[in-house]
Formats: structure tokens, sequence, C-alpha cells
């Protein structure tokens, strides 16, 4: 995903998010609340997380963007997440977008590894692109409460 193509998503969750919930399309996900607020926490880590990464590969720090992405996001994080407690109150579909963003972050981590070496951000870009499409498709079907 290039940057053109990351505004429209990003438009598409903003516009989801200021859709009134009552009118709201995405499905509900209710949660009961200690879980629901460490789901919250979890994703604005998420998002914390992509920002560092984004910062170390421009700042050219390769190694240390692919740590972060695979210690925060990839698959080794999701024992760190709660992932196992979670997931029972996950519908399905959430489920695999969940996985697929840890899988694709694991990816980015490979790819920052090989810029490293090879000095091409190109797969490094594109598994951080990946990694950020998960949480716009998660955030545009789902809703947690």
């Amino acid at each position: 995903m290039h940057l053109k193509q990351f505004f429209p998503a990003a438009a598409l969750v903003a516009a989801a998010l200021a859709v009134p919930a009552d009118a709201d399309p995405r499905q509900r996900v209710d949660l009961p609340p200690p879980m629901r607020e460490h789901m919250l926490a979890n994703m604005r880590d998420h998002l914390d997380a992509i920002e560092t990464i984004a910062r170390l590969l421009a700042e050219g720090r390769y190694g240390e963007a692919a740590d972060t992405a695979e210690s925060r996001l990839g698959m080794s994080a999701m024992g760190a997440h709660g992932g196992h407690h979670m997931a029972p109150h996950m519908p399905e579909g959430m489920r695999a977008i969940g996985t697929a963003m840890h899988r694709a972050a694991s990816r980015l981590a490979v790819g920052a590894r090989d810029a490293e070496v090879q000095g091409d951000l190109a797969e490094a870009l594109t598994g951080l692109a990946d990694v950020m499409q998960q949480c716009v498709a998660c955030h545009a079907a789902y809703r947690v409460h």
C-alpha cells in the first residue's frame, strides 16, 4: 500500500468512527469491561508501535524497527497481549484479522532486517502497510462495547 492509498483507508476509518452508535453499521462486539479496557489499551499500544516503527525506518534504524515490530506486534507478541483470554470473546472474523496483523508484523520485522543488509526499504514499507491494512479492516468491520 502506497501513501496515497493509505489516506482513503484512513478516511474510511474516520468516517466509521464519526457515525452515531445507533447508525453504525459495524458489528458490535460486547466485552466484559476489564477486557474492553485491555483491548483498547492494546490497540493504543499497537498504534504507538506503528508510529515508532515508521520513525525508526525513516531514521535508518532498521534493526530497532525489526525488534519493535516483532516484540510489540509480531507473532511473538500475541501472548503478551493476552490473546488467549480475549479470543473467546471475539467474533471469528475479528480473530482472523488480529492474527493476520500479527503475521504481517512478523513479515515487517523480516523486511526491516533485510533492509539492514540490502538498504532497500520496499519490503519493510510493504510490511508496515500490510499491518496498517489489518488495523483499518478491523476498525471498519467491528466496534467494541
